[in-house]
């Protein structure tokens, strides 16, 4: 007897919107238009002879019919997604294709590398450093390392590590005529700026600074050239844990002070379920964990 089945290509539709619980938000994640999320959940509930939502004004919820439906496909979709990436891995058994900031891949990810492929010469490793989540489905993403809150929806998402921010600068200006010895030397060195949560004029004022302009300095929109730019010597820069650790361990970067601020965010290593079924995947995973691992502190008052 054949299947008895749904149409599939509302299936998605009606997934994203029971999980947003917002046909708007549903229509954002999949690229499509709201008429197409309310017309492919409209046909859902016709084919099924049931109704899937209570549609108010500015907003939708599940009926309990819904919400048990719900559960069933989510589960299934992502069935189907963990097993077109098994089905696909024999393609490319030796291409691990990561996703993650431009930033992370420059200052922290970069640097590390040889010493993965060291271990794993049958792997070669794809960047891609583009500043949106990837869909690993679409995109053809193995695994990701995030930056943000946590909770990512549809995937395995695992604590890497938190962050601090603390000045650094180059040990070149812990000499000379304004050498950097406490927090008021700032006032004689040109600040580095780049965007993020956590700036000059934060860490100032905690540091009970108020003469010093936070806005001042110079500003990059790359937080891997406003590293960079402290490396060579143009300045002092709030630098990020993570982005910073090579250049410290390497001599490049001093923390002239002490005084540190721990963001909110932290770094999660995200792929799809059952994604640690392919060796090449599972074996990068645990090259991530071991490496940050190694290099790994606790400093700083949270912010």
């Amino acid at each position: 007897m054949p299947h008895r089945l749904p149409p599939l290509t509302a299936l998605p539709a009606f997934d994203a919107a029971a999980r947003h619980l917002s046909f708007t938000k549903a229509a954002a994640e999949l690229n499509l238009t709201h008429g197409a999320i309310s017309r492919a959940v409209r046909n859902l509930e016709e084919r099924l002879g049931i109704r899937l939502f209570e549609r108010g004004t500015r907003s939708v919820r599940l009926t309990p019919a819904g919400a048990a439906y719900a559960a069933e496909v989510g589960a299934a979709l992502d069935r189907i997604g963990a097993a077109t990436i098994v089905a696909t891995a024999s393609r490319s058994a030796g291409v691990l294709n990561v996703s993650t900031s431009d930033g992370f891949a420059g200052r922290w990810l970069v640097p590390r590398l040889y010493r993965f492929h060291r271990e794993n010469r049958d792997i070669d490793v794809r960047l891609s450093t583009s500043g949106v989540h990837a869909d690993f489905i679409r995109d053809g993403i193995d695994i990701a390392i995030r930056y943000g809150e946590g909770g990512y929806e549809g995937v395995v998402s695992e604590f890497l590590a938190e962050e601090d921010v603390s000045p650094v600068c180059s040990p070149e200006l812990l000499q000379g005529e304004h050498p950097l010895r406490q927090p008021s030397d700032l006032r004689h060195h040109r600040l580095i700026h780049h965007d993020f949560r956590i700036d000059w004029a934060t860490w100032l004022r905690c540091a009970g600074l108020d003469d010093i302009d936070p806005n001042s300095g110079v500003r990059f929109d790359s937080a891997a050239y406003a590293v960079e730019a402290a490396v060579q010597g143009e300045g002092v820069l709030l630098g990020r844990s993570a982005l910073v650790s090579a250049d410290l361990a390497a001599g490049r970067l001093v923390r002239p002070f002490d005084l540190a601020l721990k963001s909110r965010w932290k770094y999660y290593v995200v792929y799809p379920d059952g994604a640690l079924r392919q060796r090449k995947v599972k074996a990068f995973r645990d090259w991530l964990f071991n490496e940050m691992a190694a290099g790994s502190y606790d400093r700083g008052q949270a912010w």
